[in-house]
């Protein structure tokens, strides 16, 4: 079972309807006891850092996050989900993080104003050579593309990094550090390949 946390941000129920079509049992709630049964967590997430932050912690589920993490069930935050997990955030200001994951998350630079940014839509995975491959990525192909709705990225966080994508820059596209993950794309979003991802998070144990 896998428990999606709900505090007032987030897409949760496209979420849950892909893990339902893989097959896997989902809950979303924002309830730490029926959280707590679950085998792993997704923090999901949409909208600004700091009404985010907020919003977790006014309802307490920060403390559940800090939880899990320290349980060692898996633990997956989504987008924005992703960007709560590190120390800081400089969005429209500095607001702090969860500090699971080191690093800070600042805006996607575009010094000659080419690029559009947000970055909306359809980019190449590409993983880092000198680092065994994710198992999240465990059925996904160097260059297989996935779906990205951001404006900032998480930097300074080279350790944690197990998927890059290109914007300009080299993007983080996804991090982790021992039974917590992240994505910067939304996998529910980015078809038999974020399935795939979706299907290989469940799979951990």
């Amino acid at each position: 079972m896998t428990g999606i946390i709900d505090y007032g941000v987030g897409n949760l129920f496209s979420l849950r309807s892909s893990l339902s079509f893989i097959g896997e049992d989902a809950i979303v709630s924002g309830e730490r006891d029926k959280l707590a049964a679950c085998d792993r967590i997704l923090l999901p997430g949409v909208g600004a850092f700091a009404d985010a932050a907020r919003k977790l912690r006014e309802s307490g589920l920060d403390k559940f996050v800090y939880e899990v993490a320290s349980s060692k069930k898996p633990l997956l935050g989504i987008c924005l989900g992703m960007q709560l997990l590190f120390e800081r955030s400089y969005e429209f200001g500095e607001y702090e993080g969860l500090g699971l994951l080191r690093g800070s998350v600042v805006p996607i630079p575009d010094a000659n104003r080419t690029l559009k940014i947000p970055q909306i839509g359809w980019n190449a995975l590409h993983f880092p050579k000198d680092k065994p491959k994710s198992p999240l990525f465990r059925d996904v192909n160097e260059g297989d593309c996935v779906y990205f709705v951001h404006s900032y990225y998480a930097a300074d966080c080279a350790d944690s990094v197990s998927a890059t994508t290109e914007y300009g820059i080299e993007l983080t596209a996804a991090a982790e550090s021992g039974n917590v993950f992240g994505t910067q794309f939304h996998p529910e979003k980015s078809g038999k390949v974020g399935l795939s991802i979706l299907r290989a998070f469940c799979a951990l144990e």
